[in-house]
């Protein structure tokens, strides 16, 4: 990238600091993450999952039953933003739904399903 030396008209070459990991933090070790500790993000539950043509998802009606992919007492999947973070079971605190995590996807694991 090149920007004009407003003094003469000349043409200089911008230059940026390295974008390699210690640059996100300023220290050379740890990363920041205060800069996004107030961003929202969505968390859902996922029971389980059904494929149905139109025509059958247009006939369903109040009491109509629809067969997931998961077995009764498998975990259910914990997604933020579309991707599987952890794994845990439904549980029952002061008359509220929550899940206990059982399992917690590896870091590694979670950045390659985020691409």
């Amino acid at each position: 990238m090149s920007v004009a030396d407003p003094k003469n008209g000349a043409v200089a070459r911008a230059h940026f600091n390295d974008l390699g990991p210690s640059a996100a933090s300023g220290t050379g070790g740890e990363i920041n993450l205060n800069l996004i500790l107030d961003v929202s993000v969505t968390l859902a539950l996922e029971v389980g999952r059904a494929r149905m043509p139109v025509r059958d998802l247009l006939a369903l009606a109040p009491g109509a039953i629809v067969e997931l992919d998961r077995l009764a007492g498998e975990p259910l999947d914990v997604l933020v933003n579309g991707v599987r973070i952890a794994r845990g079971e439904v549980v029952v605190v002061n008359e509220k739904f929550g899940i206990r995590l059982t399992e917690v996807v590896s870091p590694t694991e979670r950045m390659e399903h985020a691409r």
